[in-house]
């Protein structure tokens, strides 16, 4: 009996100490430099970044009224955004093993919400969704998604990393009301209120982000963890004090989230809309009209992914020197998946999150930490009520600490070469300044072309990348083009 009960321990201890060993060879912690504890702050700080979407998606799509008159359930949306992004993050994680968050994409849920809807339906809409994902799963399991990657010359590589650096810097900025809107032609945006910083909320920023700054330049472990924690509870002792509340109610509130302990923690999920999916549109705006709505959506969800996947992997040390990193294909094909699920769901087209660098620079390098972020999404549709605790401003200034990280690899660029340094500034500056990550590589794609070849460098450019520019002036055209066609 003893002989059992040791034997029985034995066996138990072997299979404790394997199932660490096995985690580390699936996702290749420490060959990429990485831990477990680093992983799990990782993927925690990258929900705790991402967060903020599962309120702001479903005000997004909610404010849209589609041809019909018909609306979609905020409540029901706020559950199959948080379905569909920890659903994509752990696929993501487990097939692709990247630390590359998966969420609702703001270019593309802003463009189905205030221009798809006023032609179709929303049904309609999540149709064209999945149409624009299968055609992007095709291009990534042909290969010819990775041909157009393989085709991008290093430098533009090297400047869409930066240039998302400096969006989501931008984006951090304005979340956090330190940058905002003037209403007038010129200047167009300005600091926080007439020139100052004049909120409560802005400046709780301010101290979170100087607070995550010195822990990073300290090179303390979990820095930006500790900062966005640290700046959670200031904020939830600034609001109990001052009772700023929301800005929809008082123009000094905080922007998404009131940071208060929740009355109640749990809420059953409402699933309803996954499924709400149709393909009538073909018939009720034409063909044409219908296609010109999918070029518009498989552009900006192809560039965006790409430009964002090149930006994290560079970040995160993942990317040769031909800026290529592991198991790319699938990489691509998954998130091809992602603008399918959210159209099934009905949460707009899900795809890599920019804000995934929060994680990474925790320390994240592995599909483990997506398995965390995920996990955590997943657990956000019963815990609604807690996801409100952290405050967008808090989560901006971690934002603004990655964009700052990202913004160190601008030492890589060739600037003496003007035929460069042209392309890769508009890269860089047209992303922040359109909202958009897909813009400034179309800006940069066009230029290169244009630039390089009056330059006697035309053999030096991909004929891959030729077509794709002459793809990208039909995307910056669309307006005219939808317009001829009625």
């Amino acid at each position: 009996m003893g002989r059992l009960t040791s034997s029985r321990r034995e066996r138990r201890v072997a299979i404790e100490t394997a199932t660490p060993g096995r985690i580390d060879r699936f996702f290749e912690i420490s060959k990429r430099g990485s831990s477990v504890g680093a992983e799990l702050r990782g993927g925690l700080v990258t929900f705790v970044a991402m967060a903020y979407i599962v309120v702001l998606n479903p005000i997004i799509l909610s404010s849209g009224t589609d041809v019909s008159g018909s609306t979609l359930d905020f409540a029901q949306l706020s559950a199959v955004t948080a379905f569909t992004a920890g659903l994509m993050t752990i696929l993501f994680g487990v097939v692709a093993r990247l630390p590359f968050a998966f969420a609702a994409g703001l270019g593309i849920n802003s463009f189905l919400a205030f221009s798809v809807v006023g032609e179709v339906t929303w049904a309609e809409a999540m149709g064209l969704v999945v149409i624009n994902g299968i055609i992007i799963v095709v291009l990534a399991a042909t290969g010819l998604r990775r041909m157009i990657f393989d085709a991008v010359p290093m430098q533009l590589k090297i400047s869409i990393t930066v240039g998302i650096g400096v969006f989501i810097a931008f984006i951090g900025l304005v979340n956090a009301g330190f940058v905002t809107s003037t209403g007038e032609a010129s200047p167009p945006v300005g600091l926080g209120v007439d020139g100052s910083v004049a909120t409560g909320p802005t400046v709780v920023f301010v101290v979170t982000l100087l607070i995550s700054g010195v822990l990073v330049a300290r090179r303390i472990k979990g820095g930006l963890l500790i900062g966005i924690l640290v700046g959670t509870i200031v904020a939830m002792i600034v609001e109990s004090i001052f009772r700023l509340g929301s800005s929809a109610d008082s123009p000094g509130g905080w922007s998404l989230a009131v940071p208060t302990l929740p009355s109640s923690v749990f809420s059953l999920p409402d699933l309803g809309l996954i499924g709400n999916v149709s393909f009538g549109s073909f018939e009720r705006i034409g063909v044409l009209a219908a296609l010109m709505l999918v070029f518009t959506l498989v552009f900006t969800n192809f560039f965006d992914a790409m430009g964002t996947m090149t930006g994290l992997s560079k970040e995160a040390g993942l990317a040769d020197e031909r800026g290529t990193f592991p198991r790319l294909k699938s990489a691509l094909v998954v998130e091809g998946i992602g603008a399918i699920a959210g159209g099934l769901t009905s949460g707009s087209s899900n795809t890599v999150f920019v804000e995934s660098g929060a994680g990474i620079g925790e320390g994240a390098r592995t599909g483990l930490a997506n398995v965390v972020t995920g996990v955590l999404f997943l657990l956000a549709m019963f815990l609604t009520p807690l996801t409100g605790i952290v405050p967008s401003e808090v989560a901006a200034a971690a934002l603004v600490v990655v964009g700052g990280m990202m913004m160190s690899q601008i030492r890589e660029i060739q600037w003496t070469d003007f035929s460069i340094t042209l392309p890769v500034f508009l890269t860089v500056a047209i992303m922040p300044l359109t909202y958009s990550i897909a813009n400034g590589i179309g800006a940069g794609f066009i230029s290169w072309v244009v630039v390089r070849s009056l330059s006697g460098k035309a053999r030096e450019i991909s004929p891959l990348l030729w077509i794709v520019s002459l793809g990208f002036v039909v995307y910056f055209a669309r307006g005219p083009i939808e317009a001829l066609l009625g």
